[in-house]
């Protein structure tokens, strides 16, 4: 009479043990066929999470795109207008347009959007895109001495880049990555 808290002791005939081995064997089998299978299914959640997230952050690039040319144009007017003027009414559209494009900038920042200061910096294929090429002996040659169009980042990835114009003079600065 066995107890009911123990289990009794199966014996196993010696011809037995090769089907014990295979059961065994079929059991390590199944065993990592489940480990693989819960390994697939949190990478799938991981990428997809991941997928979601990136959409979430950079959901609004193509509205951003839009929206900088908008900025551009704000640029555009204030560096069309006089520095310096006596007229009270130009004057005031001088300071609307600069409050405005303030808090356009703000906003874009606000959704991660930053725009790129590459005046000084090296030329950068990956930011930038040159448009002209000034002989400038002060500058090393592939420094970016002027800003056409201004670039911008969402988060850690390029919106536009910069359109510049690198110096042509002057002592070579560090090799320049052209290979895109």
């Amino acid at each position: 009479m066995t107890d009911e808290n123990t289990s009794p002791e199966l014996e196993i005939p010696q011809s037995d043990t090769t089907v014990v081995e295979e059961m065994a064997a079929e059991i390590a089998s199944l065993k990592d066929q489940v480990l693989r299978a819960l390994a697939d299914a949190e990478n799938t959640r991981r990428r997809s999470k991941k997928e979601i997230d990136d959409e979430k952050k950079y959901a609004v690039g193509n509205f951003a795109k839009e929206m900088l040319v908008v900025a551009d144009n704000f640029r555009r007017a204030l560096d069309a207008t006089p520095k310096e003027t006596e007229d009270p009414a130009l004057k005031n559209l001088i300071t609307g347009i600069e409050a405005t494009e303030r808090q356009m900038i703000a906003a874009l920042e606000r959704f991660g959007i930053k725009k790129l200061e590459p005046v000084g910096q090296i030329f950068d294929p990956h930011f930038h895109q040159v448009m002209a090429e000034i002989p400038d002996p002060t500058h090393p040659a592939g420094t970016v001495v002027q800003v056409l169009q201004a670039g911008y980042t969402i988060h850690d990835r390029l919106l536009r880049e910069a359109l510049v114009a690198v110096a042509k003079g002057g002592a070579a600065a560090a090799k320049v990555d052209t290979s895109v």
